[in-house]
């Protein structure tokens, strides 16, 4: 029912949100350049490798040493318009219609991350990974990575059609008050590096 859901949701949405994803490609082709679509391998069910699609946000300024700055200096005002509305993430309804991606669960974060989970942490990778989540609604960006953590976890594990529906309300209100987007002085969250929790 899950998947029989996303699909009746995602299609007609992407179909919808054409035109915008249109007007977007065309607006970061010609402020950030090519390439237009960021393209990164991230763990989806079981931790098996998906491929995730965004709208790129970032430049590529490097320093002598040909190394990328970092985040803060190549996310754009444009970049951060993106991010603010989740613009950046319209594409991920693609993944959703492949099946890679749910409507909801738990955010795919990095395959560096997969050996620092603990035990307890893994078990987000139980259900297949969402472009919103319980997460998401709960502080995003300005949560420990430790509560995240356990919020995924708790709903691994109280999943429903009904809580699901209650976070993809909550995403929309979020997502129009622009809540979470950053983390500290951040942009983004820190790189996770593991936890003492067992």
């Amino acid at each position: 029912m899950k998947r029989l859901f996303d699909l009746l949701v995602a299609i007609p949405c992407f179909v919808l949100f054409l035109p915008i994803i249109g007007i977007v490609a065309i607006l970061v082709r010609f402020k950030l350049g090519a390439p237009v679509i960021f393209k990164q391998q991230r763990p989806g069910l079981q931790g098996k490798a998906i491929q995730l699609y965004k709208f790129r946000t970032m430049t590529d300024e490097r320093d002598h040493e040909g190394k990328l700055l970092p985040d803060s200096v190549r996310l754009t005002s444009f970049g951060k318009l993106l991010r603010k509305y989740s613009l950046d993430e319209l594409l991920q309804l693609v993944n959703v219609i492949q099946g890679d991606l749910s409507l909801v669960g738990p955010r795919p974060l990095l395959m560096d991350y997969l050996p620092l989970y603990s035990e307890e942490q893994a078990k987000r990778h139980l259900v297949r990974p969402g472009i919103t989540g319980w997460a998401q609604v709960n502080g995003r960006n300005q949560i420990s990575w430790e509560d995240k953590f356990k919020l995924d976890v708790w709903y691994v594990e109280n999943q429903s059609f009904l809580l699901d529906v209650k976070i993809l309300a909550l995403t929309v209100v979020k997502v129009l008050k622009s809540d979470g987007i950053s983390h500290g002085n951040h942009v983004t969250m820190e790189k996770f590096s593991g936890s003492n929790l067992s």
